[in-house]
């Protein structure tokens, strides 16, 4: 029988949704485009301020949302996607989930970041711009258009591989994500160890979360106007 253990903790989970709704915020929001474009820039912020506080949790959050508990690696991913489809799923990130993982925040990074220093050549300019040449800024500006398709895909594959996972394994990801809870099998031998979640771990997260929040703002305060997004 079949019994739940707690895998992600609540920081991580709000990381999870918020940073999906950012993305989806920025995307639809610059392709209204007109006034909406501001929001666009609210949300770029957002996500930047985001990924800094998940490579904070990386190495301070609970156990499996830590970077050490999901290291890259190629070999083990390719292991996985030949494993049968009755195998029991581990805990946390499955190798090929790590390699979605890492290559989804270096793609938000290079998004948020390059979007720092863009512009539009009409009326919006990145935050920094002014801190780049203008040769600097259009070369910054091509790459922040052209990852933005990077992301997409990246999101897609990422939809994609959930599905897999729940038609041909059987696994709940997106359950697991939402309560915290894995169902493991006592029958595959020890249990795994549980995520610590409790209130001291939030209020860790909320002071981490406000310390990058604040550092995004200061960031973006240095160019003195709004700009930026993705």
């Amino acid at each position: 029988m079949q019994r739940r253990l707690r895998v992600w903790d609540l920081p991580t989970r709000l990381f999870h949704w918020s940073l999906a709704a950012c993305v989806v915020g920025a995307v639809v929001s610059v392709n209204i485009g007109g006034n909406a474009v501001g929001w666009h820039f609210r949300f770029g912020y957002a996500i930047l301020a985001l990924l800094l506080f998940r490579v904070v949790w990386g190495f301070a959050g609970s156990r499996y949302a830590r970077f050490a508990s999901f290291p890259p690696s190629l070999g083990a991913a390719l292991r996985h996607l030949r494993a049968p489809s009755a195998a029991s799923a581990p805990p946390g990130h499955n190798p090929l989930g790590a390699l979605s993982v890492y290559a989804m925040l270096l793609a938000l990074a290079v998004q948020a970041g390059t979007g720092l220093f863009a512009n539009d050549a009409i009326m919006w300019d990145g935050p920094l711009k002014n801190l780049v040449s203008n040769a600097a800024s259009d070369a910054l500006t091509r790459v922040h258009k052209i990852n933005r398709f990077v992301v997409i895909a990246l999101v897609l594959l990422h939809i994609g591989a959930i599905a897999f996972h729940r038609l041909a394994r059987g696994h709940r990801l997106v359950g697991a994500m939402v309560r915290g809870d894995a169902l493991i099998d006592p029958a595959d031998g020890a249990p795994p160890e549980a995520a610590r979640d409790d209130a001291a771990l939030r209020v860790r997260a909320l002071v981490a979360l406000v310390a990058c929040a604040a550092l995004v703002w200061a960031l973006v305060s240095l160019g003195g106007k709004t700009g930026g997004g993705f």
